[in-house]
């Protein structure tokens, strides 16, 4: 059997090393994950990572970049989907937390980064995260007026919403006893953000 093409592999293995990263960094953290183990499951060695990826710094990075990347534009396209304004918000909720169902291992690496609070992940939270928090903030406050609850700190209850949604990914097979049956989620989120009368 021949070898693929060159430009096949040039395309898969970047791919494939970002995989192998998100899930050696949520298991591990950026301090304790190991380039080594990374280049293992990804089927390459440690050197064929480094060409691709020059540090873990740098692979770290991109790992959380391309996440973050995909989080955005879902996002984005439930803001501007059609539809008025709870609509939007209820499919901006869907997208985020079918995101977070989906990629639970993204969950971990933020969560992880939040508590330490310093190091490549302090940074890059600041640059990916931060920016989602401002987009879904200006959307609420832009166009959430009559159906938003008078005197909400918008942007408070959009972080408590997509933490709580965070927490709940990363718990795993313990999210269950600790949230109970069912996914109340987008129930608990509705009521902290919309006025009665716009549920």
């Amino acid at each position: 059997m021949g070898r693929p093409p060159a430009s096949a592999v040039a395309t898969a293995t970047p791919e494939r090393i970002l995989d192998a990263a998100r899930s050696e960094f949520a298991a591990n953290g950026f301090a304790q994950a190991k380039l080594a183990d990374i280049a293992a499951a990804a089927g390459i060695t440690r050197p064929s990572l480094l060409y691709h990826f020059e540090s873990k710094e740098a692979l770290y990075a991109a790992t959380v970049q391309r996440c973050f990347e995909r989080l955005a534009v879902a996002l984005q396209r439930s803001i501007v989907a059609p539809g008025d304004f709870v609509d939007r918000v209820r499919a901006t909720l869907r997208s985020y937390l079918e995101f977070l169902s989906s990629e639970p291992e993204v969950a971990r690496i933020v969560l992880r980064e939040l508590v330490a609070g310093t190091g490549p992940g302090a940074e890059i939270l600041l640059h990916q995260v931060a920016p989602l928090v401002d987009l879904v903030e200006r959307f609420v406050r832009a166009q959430g007026r009559g159906a938003v609850r008078p005197g909400l700190p918008v942007r408070a209850a959009v972080m408590q919403i997509a933490t709580d949604g965070l927490v709940r990914a990363a718990a795993g097979p313990l999210r269950k006893p600790l949230w109970g049956e069912g996914d109340h989620a987008r129930t608990l989120a509705e009521l902290l953000l919309l006025q009665q009368e716009a549920r």
